[in-house]
């Protein structure tokens, strides 16, 4: 025998793995004529060592020289699995079961790779035959509720974690998912019982003190869960977790703060993906200070990640987020197909992914399949709903006014709190109340302390549960509930799956049906509204003339505004936009650059916070620069909050497509920039639509990219006429339905008194 092997042998018999890989390595360097055992075993050693790239290296010589070696193919498709390199390791997994088709290791192995891949069906299928071999394997019990519980299928899953606990209590992960589980299907009592059970037979479990802190959560118990967190932490010794669950309590009040919590639980597991996720999306969600830096640095963050395809959904959707602010096309294709993220979002419950993805519609096709994943979405939280009901009051007797409710964490200083304001300035008392629900975190801005001024109550509960939300607004006993912010930031359109109203609707915040069947209505004006029923999953409640309206406020003649068009100053036009970089895409930006091209001398103006980001200015001006238009024709203006000046650089603003620019759209015109706009057939693809044919303007309303190409060249050509336009579109705003905001307000209390009418 060769010194080294023996050596190895040794070293492996006294615990001495590291010496063992050492002196196996030289061996196969010197003498790679070696038995397949040799390959296998410095394998698996490097493989318990987390060194999985090195030892695919050996595997896959070791699977070269001998491919009939079945645990040689089984471990080399464990470890390509740990690489992200999911289609090589079904390969080598299914080439394992090609010669032992019952063996169990690779079968269990090929399961999991299944559920890595978002395939639960196939893995399904596979553990159900494994259960059936081994009948009192625990693990297998637990994976095939893994299959169920990513098939929303959770009475199931529930059902085979709580078998696999029953085979071998101190299967570890089978109480983790089982308590995972339960928090999801919010059976709070029962998912606490399941804690102490596990806590006892694993008093020192970190996983389950972190378990505890999201209970606490997702029962609204924030303020509690923060202070048991910032105790752990001012104490020493804290571990990377403790720093993340404290991240996210505080995160809303202090971002900063927050930064620097998940900087330090990266420098204790800098390893671990899911704390470099937390830093990268609270980062990109950073205000204060260069907004830019924040974002460049998030991206940066997520491009030292390997495999993006092998991420966990949630962690695809802050991948999804990042490289769609800095505009990282070929880094966002690689986390999956439109109909992959779609599913996969919907099936987890993130109706936030769903909003990325209005955008990347490309045909109808996806315009279909991206209302069958909201239809999912709803179907999961109703079923989730149904596990922690609500009480509901007897209807109240003898009340004559229509009680009339509006739901969003906006209704502050936010456009969507700007576009409400006409309704809670001008509903007649005498035939309404209006009650208001947010939570949003931090302080109340003037505008909210405006708007609780307003109406008949104003219930701000920052840190209250799904369930208890909906329990307070069921107490309240509306008539109609509409909510405003769909998935946006800080809102919660989970609380409509528990139907606290008779009637509810959904406006303003979301251009699209949200999902949940529990929503009756969804507001729509006639220009707003697809041709195609199928489009919608809710009844339309239509506006006679336009989706909102503009209150006197909305139009500040304090901010600098120029009567001459950029065109007319600087002898050439200027094109931009203002809209979230989350509407582009490769399609749109090459639309933009052909008109560039054909426009001489022409720039384009990114009014953007991204603009101060490296990654953002280059991936724009490649672009650009792939249809012949020069890099300094690319302007930047880096700034939030403070934009509106900046349009009077802009002689016209290119719309975004598919979805288009809503609040973007009206600013542009109110600073006297028209707007080009591709109409398309679905609800996100028509807000400019309305808002044009409201002003008379259906000459910039265009249906192919031709089209909008040729109305936008054709309108630089003419110089008269943008001047024109800068100076009337203001008046064409005021004399138009969009700035009629009482006689709009009317018609909206109208439009709800008739629905309520109508379902009694």
């Amino acid at each position: 025998m060769d010194r080294r092997l023996a050596a190895a042998q040794a070293a492996l018999q006294d615990g001495r793995a590291d010496e063992a890989i050492q002196n196996l390595t030289a061996l196969l360097g010197e003498a790679p004529d070696q038995p397949v055992g040799v390959y296998f075993t410095l394998g698996l050693q490097l493989y318990r060592k987390g060194r999985h790239a090195e030892a695919e290296r050996w595997v896959a010589e070791g699977v070269r020289r001998f491919p009939r070696h079945v645990d040689t193919l089984n471990l080399h498709g464990v470890l390509l699995r740990r690489l992200g390199r999911w289609d090589d390791a079904v390969a080598a997994l299914n080439a394992a079961l090609r010669l032992q088709p019952k063996n169990i290791s690779a079968m269990s192995n090929l399961a999991n790779v299944q559920l890595d891949r978002n395939e639960p069906a196939s893995a399904e299928a596979l553990l159900t035959k494994l259960v059936r071999m081994e009948p009192r394997n625990s693990e297998h019990q637990r994976l095939l509720g893994r299959a169920l519980m990513a098939q929303s299928r959770h009475d199931g899953a529930l059902q085979r974690f709580r078998q696999a606990i029953l085979l071998d209590r101190n299967n570890r992960n089978a109480w983790y998912d089982q308590i995972g589980l339960l928090m999801e299907m919010r059976r709070t009592e029962e998912a606490g019982e399941a804690l102490e059970r596990a806590a006892a037979l694993f008093p020192n479990d970190p996983r389950l003190a972190e378990s505890r802190i999201v209970a606490l959560r997702r029962e609204g118990r924030n303020l509690e869960a923060e202070a048991m967190l910032a105790q752990m932490v001012e104490a020493g010794g804290a571990p990377a977790w403790a720093y993340r669950q404290l991240a996210v309590a505080v995160a809303d009040k202090d971002r900063p703060r927050a930064n620097d919590l998940l900087r330090r639980a990266v420098e204790l597991e800098p390893n671990n993906i899911d704390m470099v996720f937390a830093l990268a999306e609270n980062l990109q969600r950073s205000r204060y200070g260069d907004e830019a830096a924040h974002i460049e640095e998030s991206y940066q963050v997520l491009r030292r990640v390997p495999a993006l395809h092998a991420l966990t959904v949630r962690n695809k959707k802050v991948a999804t987020e990042i490289f769609l602010r800095v505009g990282a096309y070929d880094e966002l294709a690689r986390l999956g197909s439109f109909a992959e993220l779609g599913r996969a979002y919907a099936t987890v419950g993130l109706h936030s992914g769903l909003m990325n993805l209005l955008a990347q519609v490309r045909s109808a096709e996806d315009r279909r399949a991206l209302v069958d994943f909201h239809r999912l979405w709803g179907q999961r939280e109703e079923s989730l709903a149904a596990n922690d009901p609500i009480v509901r009051k007897p209807p109240a007797a003898g009340r004559s006014k229509l009680r009339i409710g509006f739901m969003s964490s906006d209704l502050r200083a936010h456009p969507v709190g700007a576009f409400t304001m006409p309704l809670l300035k001008a509903y007649d008392r005498s035939r309404f109340e209006v009650y208001c629900y947010s939570y949003k975190q931090g302080q109340a801005d003037l505008a909210q302390q405006a708007m609780a001024g307003l109406v008949d109550a104003f219930r701000w509960r920052p840190d209250i549960s799904d369930h208890d939300a909906a329990q307070m607004i069921a107490d309240d006993q509306l008539d109609i509930l509409i909510e405003l912010g769909g998935s946006t930031y800080m809102n919660k359109l989970e609380v409509m799956a528990y139907k606290p109203a008779p009637l509810q609707a959904s406006w303003l915040g979301y251009a699209h049906s949200a999902g949940p069947s529990t929503i009756d209505y969804l507001v729509l004006d006639p220009f707003m509204a697809p041709e195609d029923p199928a489009l919608l999953i809710e009844k339309p409640l239509m506006l006679p003339h336009c989706w909102y309206s503009l209150e006197g406020d909305a139009y500040r003649d304090d901010i600098p505004f120029d009567t001459t068009a950029p065109a007319e100053r600087n002898g050439y036009v200027t094109f931009g936009t203002a809209n979230n970089p989350y509407k582009y895409g490769p399609e749109l930006l090459r639309s933009w650059a052909r008109i560039l091209a054909r426009t001489p001398d022409s720039r384009f103006l990114f009014i953007r916070p991204e603009s101060g980001s490296p990654s953002f200015r280059a991936n724009m001006t490649a672009a650009f620069a792939a249809e012949g238009v020069a890099p300094e024709r690319i302007l930047f203006e880096p700034v939030r909050g403070k934009h509106l000046p900046h349009y009077n650089r802009l002689d016209m603003s290119l719309d975004t497509f598919p979805q288009t620019g809503g609040t973007t759209t009206c600013e542009s015109l109110w600073m006297g920039a028209p707007v080009i706009t591709l109409v398309g057939e679905a609800l996100y693809e028509r807000l400019s639509y309305s808002v044009l044919m409201n002003l008379g303007l259906g000459e910039f309303c265009t249906r192919s990219v031709e089209a909008y190409e040729d109305a936008a060249v054709a309108l630089a050509a003419d110089p008269a006429r943008i001047g024109e336009l800068r100076r009337t579109l203001r008046s064409r705003m005021r004399a138009s339905p969009l700035g009629q905001a009482e006689a709009w307000a009317r018609d909206f209390f109208e439009a709800v008194a008739k629905a309520i009418a109508a379902a009694r």
